[in-house]
């Protein structure tokens, strides 16, 4: 399992082509924002959590990121443990980015991670 800084996060997921960005958060968290295009699997959701896991595509790169770097650390171990060859996290991606102000766009570069996560799109 890899620990990336922000600024290694970004430039290695977007020289990714087969990268997969992994919100291991709850859902209540993730109605507070989401990166665009992130797959969510809450970590706290047990059997069915490992059961989403065991439906990913064990070859692409898996991004996981959480609140403070501690459930995206173990979801990386367990994807491991189960076959992911690669799965890094970014350990602090949403309390750093809650200590400053971003624009929102459609990608994930450092300038903005976050949006806000629509109703109907979830």
């Amino acid at each position: 399992m890899s620990e990336l800084s922000q600024s290694n996060w970004t430039t290695q997921l977007e020289s990714d082509s087969k990268s997969v960005i992994l919100d291991v958060r709850t859902d209540q968290e993730v109605e507070e924002g989401i990166i665009p295009k992130a797959l969510h699997i809450d970590i706290y959701k047990g059997q069915e959590f490992i059961s989403e896991l065991e439906k990913l595509d064990k070859t692409l790169s898996y991004y996981v990121y959480c609140r403070s770097g501690n459930r995206s650390g173990q979801a990386c171990s367990i994807m491991q443990k189960m076959g992911v060859l690669s799965a890094l996290h970014y350990t602090t991606w949403v309390i750093h980015n809650r200590q400053h102000s971003f624009k929102q766009t459609t990608h994930v570069p450092s300038e903005s991670p976050m949006t806000p996560l629509n109703k109907s799109e979830a």
